[in-house]
């Protein structure tokens, strides 16, 4: 078993040694990356019925309606040539012209509104084999991309019924190029799309490069979709209590000797970690942890690093790791200068899902 590194001055406590973050450098194989694009375990069982719509945002509602008539939209036989369906499948199959305007939708609201739990229900209630159906993030399909190649991620995801596409952001260039021409050799092949993000397609990018050069790509992207607004606040703060204050070094050391399976590492030795490894691997990195332990949490130091960082929180959310820290609070991981920039919901989407995470971990400290 791996050992870590303790907070300082605080020797062992218990037999059981945790495991470190720090010392795992996985290698994840393209074909797992593949079967893996799938709802998160947090989302394994969440279906529309499951989601309860604010009654004061109608277009919570509105995009429940809407989302449960693509799904039944998408039976038959898949969408290829001539048996194209309409957007969202309504008014059933088409003649041999192939209908023009959206293949998708793309759900656009704020953090903590619920989009991942649509986006999941959708990926249930889509009548077709979990293996012609893909769930992933932005980050996962670029890295994709990148396993495979584009045209054998193309030959792939070809196939599919539907691509769902959780937190739908273009952070450069080569990215807005590289998904719309993706998502444009999906769309010719049959394959439905759906996206959540917290920026409508028409502004992707904007505010993290030079967007009005690639307008043209930014554009075709916002074809593929109609736009589903969500209106709401962050669920996971409402009637919720604050977030627990940060615990002493001492605490995090002795809750992680305590739990099987918890992981315990420094803070800014774990950042300088993620810089080690691929974004891909987050998920792999954190196989079979139960709990994360870290000691001085501080601010972090520089874009590169917070943008890895909000991708590991996003891996812990799914798999419902709680997270248990000494130092700052994680409302204060992020600058102002940041949390003001173009990545700011990036950066607040982090914080509320470490917030979450942060609640779950307190069991773990003994009073």
């Amino acid at each position: 078993m791996s050992t870590s590194t303790t907070a300082s001055g605080t020797g062992p406590i218990a037999d059981a040694t945790p495991l470190s973050l720090c010392e795992r450098e996985p290698h994840v194989p393209a074909d797992r990356l593949v079967a893996e694009m799938v709802p998160p375990p947090r989302f394994d069982s969440v279906r529309f019925a499951t989601y309860i719509p604010d009654p004061n945002q109608p277009s919570q509602t509105e995009a429940v309606r809407v989302l449960d008539r693509f799904a039944a939209g998408l039976g038959g036989a898949p969408a290829t040539g001539s048996g194209k369906r309409g957007f969202l499948g309504f008014g059933g199959k088409k003649a041999a012209k192939v209908p023009a305007g959206p293949r998708g939708v793309y759900l656009d609201g704020g953090y903590g509104v619920g989009k991942t739990h649509l986006l999941a229900s959708l990926w249930h209630a889509t009548p077709a084999e979990p293996a012609l159906k893909a769930f992933g993030t932005f980050v996962e399909l670029t890295n994709l991309v990148g396993a495979l190649g584009f045209q054998k991620t193309v030959q792939t995801l070809g196939g599919h019924r539907l691509l769902c596409i959780d937190e739908f952001e273009l952070d450069d260039p080569g990215d807005t190029v590289l998904v719309s021409s993706l998502l444009g050799r999906l769309v010719d092949a049959g394959v439905a799309l759906a996206a959540t993000s917290n920026t409508l397609p028409g502004k992707l990018g904007e505010g993290r490069f030079a967007s009005a050069d690639f307008l043209r790509e930014i554009q075709g992207l916002s074809a593929h979709f109609r736009a589903l607004r969500i209106d709401g606040e962050d669920y996971r703060h409402r009637g919720l209590p604050e977030a627990p204050a940060p615990y002493s070094d001492e605490q995090v050391t002795r809750a992680a000797y305590a739990a099987p399976g918890a992981s315990l590492d420094d803070f800014p030795h774990l950042l300088d970690h993620l810089a080690r490894v691929h974004p891909s691997r987050y998920g792999a990195l954190t196989d079979g942890i139960s709990a994360v332990c870290l000691t001085d949490v501080r601010p972090v130091p520089d874009q590169s690093t917070a943008l890895r960082l909000v991708v590991l929180a996003d891996r812990l959310y799914d798999r419902e790791v709680p997270v248990l820290s000494s130092g700052l609070p994680f409302d204060r991981l992020f600058s102002e200068e940041m949390l003001g920039g173009g990545y700011r919901k990036k950066y607040f989407r982090a914080i509320s899902r470490l917030t979450a995470l942060a609640r779950d971990a307190r069991p773990l400290v003994k009073s």
